[in-house]
Order: C-alpha cells, then sequence, then structure tokens
C-alpha cells in the first residue's frame, strides 16, 4: 500500500490517534503502534490501548490495499518535523518509506497480524449536542480519580435523569455533577459508567466544535463519533457511590464572590505552599469580610482579602487549593456561591446564574 497525503492534515490525525496508545505495552509489543489503513477511499489511523480506541479517517490519495502498523511515538515526530507540503508513505514488506520534500527515512513496521481485531459499529446512534455535551465534560470529568486500585471512581457515571442527562464524577475528595436537560441519550432509568481517560479525550475533540456528535452506546463500550474521528471507550462494572446522599439538603451560610476576583486571590495565596505538598487554602467568612490564607512552614504565608457578600455565622474553613481551583474554573458564571455548614463537613460550589451544575468539596482538617 502506498498514500500521499498533506503534512499537517497527517499530523493532525497521527496526534489524535496517537493519544490511544499504550504507554505500557507488556505482552503486546504491537500496541505501541498505530495501524494504517486504506478504508473506503480515506486513510485510517487507529491507535489502541484496548480500553480506549481512537481511528481517525483522513482524506489521502492512495495506491492499494492492505494495512501496516508503525512505530506510533517514533512516526509522530517524524511527521510533525516535516516541512509543509505532500507526504508520501510506501509499504514494503516489513518497512515503512516516508519521503517529504528532500528528506527520506525508512522505518521497521510492526506485525499487523498481531495487532488486536477491534469492534466496529456502523450503526447511527444517539444525536447529542456538541458544544453543551462538550462544557459538560469540562465541567465533571476532572473530578474523576486517577487511581486505577479503585476503578468505580475513575469512571463517569451517566445516568437518565429528569427528561436529561446527569453526569456525575468524584474522587472521594470532591464530586462533579452536570445536568443536561433535553438530552436524551439514555433511555428512562438507564445509567452507565464510562471511563474518564475516554471522555476527556471526546472533550479534547470537541473543543471548538459545532453541531452534533453521534453516540452508539454498547453492552461493554460506548463509541463517540465527531466528523471523520470515531472514540470509543470501555464501560466499567461495577455500582457507583450513592453520590446523592453526600449532598445535605441545606446550608446555614452561603458566600457570593466574584468568580475572577476568588480565583486569582486562590493563584497567588496558594503560591506559598507549591514548594511542598500543596498547602490548604483558608477562607476565613464572616459578614464584614472574606480573608483567604495560606501557611507553608519553613516557607512562608500570604494572605488577601476579597470583596463579598457573606449570609451565615462567622466561619473559617480550608480546602485543598488545587481542588477548590477546579470547583472554581468548572462553574463558569460570573459569580459563584459557595455553602457551608461548617469546617468539617462538605462545602458546595455553585454558579449563580446556572442551577445545573455542581460542584462537592470536602474541606481539609486544620489546627
Amino acid at each position: 500500500m502506498k498514500f500521499r497525503c498533506e503534512r499537517d492534515t497527517l499530523a493532525d490525525g497521527v496526534a489524535t490517534a496517537q493519544r490511544a496508545v499504550a504507554s505500557r505495552t507488556g505482552a503486546m509489543p504491537v500496541l505501541s503502534g498505530l495501524r494504517v489503513s486504506a478504508v473506503g477511499g480515506m486513510l485510517e489511523l487507529v491507535g489502541t490501548d484496548l480500553e480506549l480506541t481512537i481511528r481517525v479517517r483522513l482524506p489521502a490519495e492512495i495506491d492499494g490495499d492492505g494495512s501496516a502498523v508503525v512505530p506510533a511515538r517514533l512516526f509522530s515526530e517524524i511527521v510533525r518535523q516535516l516541512e509543509g507540503g505532500s507526504v508520501s508513505v510506501e509499504f514494503t514488506d516489513d518497512d515503512a518509506h516516508i519521503e517529504a520534500g528532500r528528506f527520506a527515512t525508512t522505518l521497521r513496521t510492526l506485525a499487523a497480524t498481531e495487532f488486536p481485531r477491534l469492534p466496529e459499529t456502523t450503526e447511527t446512534g444517539v444525536r447529542v449536542d456538541a458544544s453543551g455535551f462538550a462544557e459538560a465534560l469540562r465541567q465533571v470529568v476532572s473530578a474523576a480519580s486517577r487511581d486505577d486500585a479503585r476503578p468505580i471512581l475513575t469512571g463517569v457515571l451517566l445516568t437518565a435523569s429528569g427528561g436529561g442527562l446527569r453526569l456525575v464524577a468524584t474522587d472521594s475528595y470532591r464530586l462533579a455533577l452536570r445536568d443536561l436537560e433535553g438530552v436524551s441519550m439514555l433511555a428512562e432509568g438507564q445509567k452507565v459508567l464510562v471511563a474518564a481517560k475516554g471522555l476527556a479525550e471526546v472533550q479534547r475533540l470537541l473543543t471548538n466544535a459545532d453541531g452534533e456528535i453521534d453516540v452508539v452506546l454498547g453492552d461493554r463500550e460506548v463509541v463517540f463519533r465527531v466528523e471523520t474521528t470515531e472514540v470509543t471507550t470501555r464501560l466499567i462494572e461495577g455500582d457507583f457511590p450513592n453520590y446523592q446522599q453526600l449532598i445535605p439538603s441545606g446550608y446555614p451560610n452561603r458566600l457570593t464572590v466574584s468568580r475572577d476576583a476568588l480565583q486569582s486571590a486562590v493563584n497567588r495565596v496558594r503560591l506559598v505552599g507549591q514548594s511542598r505538598d500543596t498547602a490548604p487554602i483558608r477562607l476565613a467568612m464572616t459578614p464584614e469580610s472574606l480573608e483567604l490564607s495560606a501557611v507553608a512552614q519553613d516557607v512562608g504565608e500570604a494572605h488577601e482579602s476579597v470583596e463579598a457578600k457573606y449570609e451565615g455565622s462567622e466561619l473559617t474553613v480550608a480546602f485543598n487549593s488545587q481542588f477548590l481551583l477546579d470547583g472554581i474554573d468548572a462553574a463558569a458564571s460570573d459569580e459563584v456561591v459557595l455553602e457551608s455548614i461548617d469546617p468539617l463537613k462538605p462545602a458546595v460550589l455553585r454558579a449563580t446564574d446556572t442551577p445545573d451544575f455542581l460542584y462537592l468539596l470536602m474541606p481539609v482538617r486544620i489546627s
């Protein structure tokens, strides 16, 4: 097989598909590669770690049939370094010959016969608004755990709720919840747990996307089609924690503050704790003021006052600064509301103008 493709088009496609390539290949070295095939007159690039698969189809001039597997990292770096223009790639037996302008190289390919047979689906799924789904993923996915020792928490719960779709993620220190009204991706009462790693790739693809995406839900995986790119990610088996019992029914204390002002102040005050384990950010709230402070032993201390409106009894509560910033960023409104009970119980961060987002944050115990 031989193909010719524009360098920028090929570089973008390779970079996207490469994101699913296994970082640890174990007994299957072929998973360190990208499968390159001709499919329906298009060039198809496939990367997989068996839990996440990304397929990208690109326009190209193709001569011949077949498929080959190229070492993903090296192939990506070579294509990225090429000058603009046309790139020609020809596969012969165990080699890939790459030419662009005055540059030429030959790479040894991996055994295409060892590349896993991956499930494919041609059925049409549910159409979902791309921009709304992307924003929901941005708000929720970062709250999922990255600890594979707790696989249930590495997923995002998608559940049919109130005539729409609810997304929930937690790492046991914070919890993010977003409702999408009118999105009927699931049947009433249905819920699935989708790997957050795969949803993060969907979010990346949907950046600045318009229109709709296609979602096909299977028994063991879910497929997201974004134009000529397809992301297949596994479903996680198991029961997601009963998150609803974690959310208090009411809060006696309510802080309303400019989102940008709070975000900037947290970023400045937290600097003293970044040379070692993150020092918690303390929020001292009174009807007269909001005072942020951080103290790092043998490093220093910092504090800043921020204009805010506070209703409730005087209270000082501390949070992991990065988790707090994640919640502030996810809220995406001019003002945010922080509702709290006491220094030891979960607090809730919300956007003032949208009731469909909630960020639950566990406080840090301070002396």
